[in-house]
């Protein structure tokens, strides 16, 4: 077969192996959709990424100039919540261009966002982002017995999770972010 064939196996009904070459032009026109859409995939994924950091470096630039990352990490608002918040930060002199706000309140959002109400939320917020963002812990999607090693490790890493607030942060977790 030339650089362009590929052979393609099929299996009829009765287990019958099929075999079809294909070969020069219509190689080529096979594997065009198929390049194209991973590109595409691609291309999206990074777009993605690249929001997500240039939100991060607005915050950091606008923001730790007067003040530390903590009342964000510990505040878990929503869209219209951080949108509040970036306007009274502009109005009290924050170096935000017009543009990007709306990428500022985006990733805010994104990496400190609403968490459900309930026990053990104020723990998870003032304990847990000392070291994670809140999308970590929304996404961590784990079952119970998941989220008690996950617990049980934090604290061998150094977590100043007390052993009264433990079972509330499990509940909390396993309630909220459940496989």
């Amino acid at each position: 077969m030339g650089v362009y064939a590929r052979r393609l196996v099929q299996r009829t009904s009765d287990n019958i192996k099929v075999v079809k070459v294909i070969s020069g032009r219509n190689a080529l026109l096979f594997a065009m959709p198929l390049s194209a859409a991973a590109l595409v995939i691609a291309l999206g994924a990074n777009a993605g990424a690249q929001q997500a950091n240039r939100g991060e470096q607005i915050l950091n630039s606008a923001c730790s100039g007067c003040h530390d990352l903590r009342p964000i990490q510990t505040s878990a608002h929503d869209k219209e919540g951080w949108n509040d918040v970036v306007q009274n930060m502009l109005q009290k002199g924050a170096d935000v261009s017009d543009a990007d706000v709306p990428v500022l309140v985006n990733y805010l959002v994104e990496a400190h966002g609403p968490m459900p109400d309930g026990r053990g939320k104020d723990v998870v917020l003032n304990i847990c982002t000392m070291c994670h963002d809140l999308a970590r812990i929304r996404n961590g999607r784990r079952s119970p017995e998941e989220w008690q090693e996950t617990l049980n490790s934090m604290l061998n890493e150094g977590a100043p999770l007390s052993e009264q607030d433990f079972p509330i942060v499990l509940a909390y977790l396993a309630r909220n972010f459940a496989q």
